[in-house]
């Protein structure tokens, strides 16, 4: 699946192979993203909403937030 992310490094929006999906944050308060990388390597991060995160079928991996 691939997906619409913005490279700050080159400073546009580019298309990639969506890679895993993740949470961030405390239950209830949850964001949901998709992570990819470049062909050089370097990562990246697209927030998007429950509705596109639940629906990717990909490998799910939480996050926990440290404060």
């Amino acid at each position: 699946m691939k997906h619409s992310f913005y490279d700050v490094k080159e400073k546009k929006k580019v298309e990639a192979k969506v890679t895993e999906k993740v949470t961030y944050g405390d239950k209830g308060k949850e964001r949901y993203a998709f992570k990819a990388k470049t062909k050089d390597g370097r990562n990246l991060t697209a927030f998007v909403s429950k509705d596109a995160w639940d629906k990717a079928n990909f490998y799910t991996r939480r996050r926990v937030a440290w404060i």
